[in-house]
């Protein structure tokens, strides 16, 4: 019954196999003269299979290695007993159905696998917050492959598309977002990096806009369009300095689009981004000073 998933195991590397396993384990305790743990095995092993990984099955033969069936009780067999992070939480004797033994793999691996999931996205999260969007892209996608719903993934691997300036594989990933949750807000800060990229290149160069708002201050539009340049190039600060200013100047102007502009620009960037923590800092002082 060997297989990628599945493997044989001794009393000597349990503990590496079973107790220190990075997935959960399920553990089929069996001897050469039982029928029904044969009978049982391909059940076994199919199950495990369709999870892809998510839970492994090792086998130990009590009469071979009776020590650890000894200190788990084990009186008879087939028995089945699962591991999750080293510690046995569940288990059931004799052979059951295909489908009971997936409820079963269900309920006692619902939350470690979930969580699985969790760590893999908060490391994409973090490579892409430090600029690794090449990494970043990767870990979505490997949350996509067990769950290809997944919205916080399509999200980043929308965020990871724009970061590289693959914009039309933004789009499409973002279109695989469900209508019911394009209010996400994972969702709405892909599509706001996605827009706000799509807005550069509609704008001059940064020394072509600088040289206008040198000459004219109040050139609303060409320090508009200069945030939004300086924030195409990562230069958070200044796109923040140069929107307040307008701000500051004329709300109204362009139907408050500087304020705006700066909230998608918050957006884009994430609640935890230092530009958007001081960002809005300051435009809540200048909107009620």
């Amino acid at each position: 019954m060997a297989s990628e998933h599945t493997q044989t195991f001794t009393d000597g590397n349990f503990e590496s196999d079973v107790i220190k396993a990075g997935t959960p384990v399920l553990v089929d305790f069996w001897a050469e003269w039982c029928g029904p743990c044969k009978q049982r095995a391909p059940v076994l092993e199919t199950v495990v299979r369709a999870t892809k990984g998510k839970v492994k099955l090792v086998k130990m033969d009590i009469d071979k290695h009776p020590s650890i069936p000894g200190q788990l009780g084990i009186q008879s067999i087939p028995a089945v007993f699962a591991f999750v992070n080293g510690q046995p939480v569940d288990g059931f004797l004799g052979a059951l159905p295909e489908s009971q033994v997936m409820a079963f793999i269900e309920r006692v691996t619902k939350d470690r696998v979930g969580g699985e999931e969790q760590d893999l996205l908060k490391t994409a999260d973090e490579a892409l917050a430090k600029g690794d969007a090449a990494g970043a892209a990767d870990l979505y996608a490997q949350v996509l492959a067990q769950d290809s719903g997944n919205i916080g993934a399509l999200a980043g691997l929308a965020r990871s598309y724009v970061s590289t300036g693959a914009i039309e594989q933004a789009k499409q990933t973002l279109a695989l977002v469900p209508e019911a949750k394009h209010s996400d807000p994972a969702v709405a800060a892909a599509r706001a990096a996605l827009e706000v990229t799509e807005q550069a290149q509609s704008v001059g160069p940064i020394a072509e806009l600088e040289q206008k708002v040198a000459a004219n201050p109040l050139d609303h539009q060409a320090r508009f369009d200069l945030a939004v340049a300086l924030n195409s190039k990562g230069r958070r600060q200044e796109a923040v300095d140069n929107l307040l200013a307008i701000v500051k100047r004329d709300r109204k102007w362009n139907d408050d689009g500087a304020r705006k502009q700066l909230v998608q620009f918050f957006e884009a960037w994430g609640p935890t981004d230092e530009a958007t923590v001081d960002g809005r800092k300051r435009l809540s002082s200048v909107l009620f000073a």
